[in-house]
This record gives structure tokens, C-alpha cells and sequence, in this order.
């Protein structure tokens, strides 16, 4: 991609996301009861890449579509993704997001639990407004998301009770929890923009595997990312004792003393924060930092290779927008 159409996909991108945050902000605003809507609103605040909107309304827009016919389709699917995140916070005891303390830590667990349903509901009043004649549809793909986001969450909850967990097991979770959920909002996003029957299967393709690539880019970021950029605990993962792609391929390769340190931490569900450091060399001395790499680029590629059922010039935001999550820092 050219600089100069880099700078304008990437002003684009910023643009997009102020006008989310800024609908998003006013979603809530002089909603009663207080004790509902401000815990709502809070996580609302809470920031983000508003990648899952932006992936929305790129595809929209890739099969002829207008970004203002599927504005409020993109705030439901933001929505979608911060309803499975409190709950997802809840079921980890999760302390922090994005610097932030967690819902169910600033407030109460009763009333994250009630904020989060709130936002859920909203989220399907939101796509109402955009649905046009293949509204049932529309509805299907958005509530199919939903169901296998809870799946996937189901999954992960049960892993954590499994001592040998594959990497296979592991990408089924993630094609439920996080994959299931970057293909709704590009499925839904060309449904919505009136794409042709080509058009929406590539266009859902690209977004699952560029869930599965964002999935691992995630589980690195926890053991390489600084904590004041990803927003979490540095090695939170490890010392919650989660089957990440980093864990399960170490446990594929490693042998000796290393081996028995990682089955230790899944057999403890964990490890203290001070031991962080000794998993992070295992993981330097057994390459699993560079295969991580690779398991990301393969990812993006894969999806990379449904856009070529595009044009360019339809087709240059979502590549902007694959490369950006490929290079992330948080």
C-alpha cells in the first residue's frame, strides 16, 4: 500500500472511531436508573480499537454499502463485544482492562452482571434500526455470534479444568470466542450493504481468520507486551494458568526440565507473578515467541487471500485495517 493512501485509510480509521466513541458516549446518557447506566456507560469509556465496528462498516462498504446505513449495526456489534467482555472479566476475576479497573471491581459483581445484560439488549435495539429487507438474516448472523461467543467462553472455562488440552481444542475455542465474532461483523457488515453471494462469503471468511490471527497476536501481547500499552497485567495468562497458542505449543516441543515446569503451572492452575520471567525464557529458548509469529502471519494471509475476490480500490481498507492488527503493540 502506498503512503499516501496508508494516510488516508489510517485518518479514515481515526474519524470513524471518534464517531463511535462520541454515539457510543450519548447511548447512555441521562438514562435512569443511575445505578444501571453508568456502569454500562463506564466500560462503554473504557476505550478500545473499535476494531469490530470498523470491520463492519469496512465491508459495508467494500460491497458498494454507505457507512451511515449500517452505523447503528456497528455500534450493536461494539455492544456484543463489551457485554461478552464484563462477563468474560467476571469469569476470569480479571482485575484490570485496559488500565482500568474491571466492571465487577469498580462496582459490584451483581451489578456488572446486570450492566452487561443491559448493553446486550441494546445492542440488538441498535441493529433493529439498520435492517433493511434481509432483516431475518441480519438477526440470525448477529444471534448465531452471540451463541457461539458463549460457547467459546464455555470452552475456555472448561480448559481450564483440563490438564491436556490440544492446540486443535485451543482453535476451536477461539473460532467461537473470538473468531465467531470478527466474522458476524464482516458477514453482517456485507449482508447489510446488499453484497452479492461471493462477495459475503469472502468477506466472512476474512473476518474468521482474522480473529484466529488477532486470537494469538492477544496471547503473545500477554507475555511481550509492556503493561501501560496492552491495559493488562503482564504474564496475566500465564499466572491465571490459561491454555494459550504459547502454552500448548511449548508443552508440543518442550522436553526435560521444561516440560515439567509447564506441566507444573497447569497442574497449580497458575503461577505467582515473580515466575513470570522463568516461563517467558522457556518460551525464548523454545522458539515459541517466533512460531506465535508465524501462526499470526499464516492467519492474516489466510485472510488476506478472500479479499482477492475484491477490487482494490473496495478491498484497501480491510487489507489497511489487517495489517494494522498484525502489527499491534496492545
Amino acid at each position: 500500500m502506498n503512503p499516501s493512501n496508508y494516510k488516508r485509510i489510517n485518518s479514515l480509521y481515526l474519524k470513524k472511531k471518534k464517531e463511535i466513541n462520541s454515539q457510543l458516549e450519548i447511548l447512555f446518557r441521562n438514562k435512569e436508573p443511575k445505578s444501571l447506566y453508568s456502569p454500562a456507560s463506564y466500560i462503554l469509556k473504557n476505550g478500545g480499537k473499535r476494531i469490530r465496528p470498523m470491520l463492519l462498516l469496512f465491508s459495508a462498504k467494500a460491497v458498494g454499502g454507505s457507512f451511515t446505513k449500517v452505523k447503528h449495526a456497528a455500534l450493536a456489534v461494539e455492544l456484543l463485544h463489551s457485554f461478552s467482555l464484563v462477563h468474560d472479566d467476571i469469569m476470569d476475576n480479571a482485575d484490570k482492562r485496559r488500565n482500568l479497573l474491571t466492571l465487577h471491581k469498580k462496582y459490584d459483581l451483581s451489578t456488572a452482571i446486570l450492566a452487561g445484560d443491559s448493553i446486550l439488549a441494546i445492542a440488538y435495539q441498535e441493529l433493529l434500526k439498520d435492517l433493511n429487507n434481509d432483516s431475518k438474516k441480519a438477526i440470525d448472523i448477529f444471534t448465531e455470534a452471540l451463541i457461539e461467543v458463549c460457547e467459546g467462553q464455555g470452552y475456555d472455562k472448561d480448559y481450564e479444568t483440563n490438564n491436556s488440552v490440544s492446540i486443535k481444542e485451543y482453535q476451536l475455542m477461539i473460532k467461537k470466542k473470538t473468531a465467531a465474532l470478527t466474522e458476524m461483523c464482516c458477514h453482517l457488515g456485507a449482508v447489510l450493504g446488499c453484497g452479492n453471494k461471493a462477495q459475503i462469503k469472502s468477506l466472512k471468511l476474512f473476518g474468521r481468520y482474522i480473529g484466529f490471527a488477532f486470537q494469538v497476536r492477544d496471547d503473545l501481547l500477554d507475555i511481550t507486551g509492556e503493561e501501560n500499552n496492552f491495559g493488562k497485567v503482564t504474564g496475566g495468562d500465564l499466572i491465571e494458568g490459561k491454555k494459550t497458542y504459547l502454552l500448548l505449543k511449548a508443552l508440543e516441543v518442550a522436553g526435560g526440565n521444561d516440560k515439567k515446569m509447564l506441566k507444573k503451572l497447569i497442574s497449580e492452575k497458575g503461577i505467582t507473578p515473580n515466575s513470570v520471567n522463568k516461563y517467558k525464557n522457556i518460551y525464548s529458548r523454545l522458539g515459541i515467541l517466533e512460531s506465535a509469529n508465524k501462526e499470526i502471519e499464516k492467519h492474516t494471509n489466510k485472510a488476506l487471500s478472500y479479499l482477492n475476490y475484491l477490487k482494490e480500490k473496495d478491498k484497501d481498507k480491510l487489507v489497511w485495517l489487517a495489517n494494522y492488527l498484525l502489527n499491534r503493540a496492545n
